[in-house]
C-alpha cells in the first residue's frame, strides 16, 4: 500500500478519537448506592456506572464533577456541565428549568428513625427530620407538614450522623439510599415506606440537560433504550440495587 495512503488512514483514525464528543456530567457523591466515593476516592455507584454505559454506547468521552446537590442545576444553567446524573426526580418544577431524559429508575421516598418510636408523619409534629438540602424530600415536608421541623444537610451521611447522635428524630430520603444506611445501622428502622407523591417525586429519576439541548437528550434516550435492550442496564441494577424490579 502506498505510504501516503497509510499516512492518511492513520490521520483519519486519530481524528476520530480527537473529535469524539465530550460530555461533562456533574453529580453529588453523597447518595450511595447511586453515587459516592469508594475506598480509592473514585466516584462509584449506580448512576456512575449508568452514565459510563451510556457514554460507551454514544461513543462519547465523559467526565464527572462532584458538586453539592443544590449546586447541580445552577451549574447546568451556567453551562459548567452538560448533564446532571444525581438521583434527580423528574418533577414539573424542575422541568421548568431543565430538560429531562426518559426516566431510568422508578423512585420512592422513605422515613427512617430509631426503632419503635414513631409510626406516621403525624407522630413527628414539632420534631426534627433531616433531609438533603435542595431535595424534593425537603420541599415535600415543608409543603405537606409545616409542623415538622426540616433540617437540611449536604449529605445523607451528615443527616444519619445527627440522627444517631440524637440531634434529629428521623431522616427522609430516597428509599434505596436510606436502605443503604440501614445495613450498617441496625438500631434504625423504616417508619414510613415508599412515599410516591407524583407532584413531588415525579415520574422517576432522570438525567438533566440544558433546556433546548435536544441533540444530547435524543442521544441519551436512544442509548438508554439500547442498554435496556441488550442487558447492560439489568446488570447495573443487579449490581447496585438488586431488590429493585428490573422492569424499570
Amino acid at each position: 500500500m502506498n505510504k501516503s495512503v497509510i499516512f492518511f488512514i492513520i490521520i483519519f483514525l486519530m481524528s476520530g478519537s480527537v473529535l469524539a464528543e465530550k460530555i461533562r456530567f456533574s453529580t453529588s457523591a453523597t447518595n450511595p448506592p447511586f453515587e459516592s466515593f469508594d475506598g480509592h476516592n473514585q466516584l462509584s455507584g449506580f448512576d456512575i456506572d449508568l452514565a459510563k454505559a451510556l457514554c460507551k454506547r454514544m461513543q462519547a468521552e465523559c467526565t464527572f464533577t462532584n458538586l453539592a446537590f443544590d449546586s447541580l442545576i445552577p451549574a447546568l444553567k451556567f453551562r459548567k456541565s452538560d448533564a446532571v446524573i444525581a438521583s434527580l426526580d423528574i418533577t414539573p418544577e424542575r422541568s421548568k428549568q431543565v430538560t429531562f431524559s426518559d426516566y431510568y429508575y422508578e423512585n420512592s421516598a422513605t422515613v427512617v428513625s430509631k426503632k419503635g418510636l414513631y409510626r406516621s408523619f403525624s407522630d413527628f409534629r414539632g420534631k426534627r427530620i433531616g433531609v438533603e438540602n435542595g431535595s424534593t424530600h425537603q420541599k415535600y415536608l415543608q409543603d405537606k407538614y409545616p409542623e415538622i421541623k426540616t433540617v437540611p444537610y449536604d449529605s445523607y451521611l451528615s443527616a444519619f450522623t445527627d440522627l444517631n447522635n440524637g440531634r434529629t428524630e428521623a431522616v427522609f430520603g430516597d428509599t434505596a439510599a436510606v436502605h443503604e444506611y440501614l445495613k450498617t445501622n441496625p438500631q434504625l428502622g423504616t417508619v414510613i415506606q415508599k412515599v410516591t407523591d407524583p407532584d413531588y417525586f415525579g415520574a422517576g429519576l432522570g438525567i438533566a440537560v440544558n433546556p433546548g439541548n435536544q441533540t444530547l437528550i435524543f442521544k441519551i434516550n436512544k442509548a438508554l433504550r439500547e442498554i435496556k435492550h441488550d442487558g447492560t442496564y439489568k446488570k447495573i441494577i443487579e449490581k447496585w440495587v438488586p431488590e429493585q424490579d428490573i422492569n424499570n
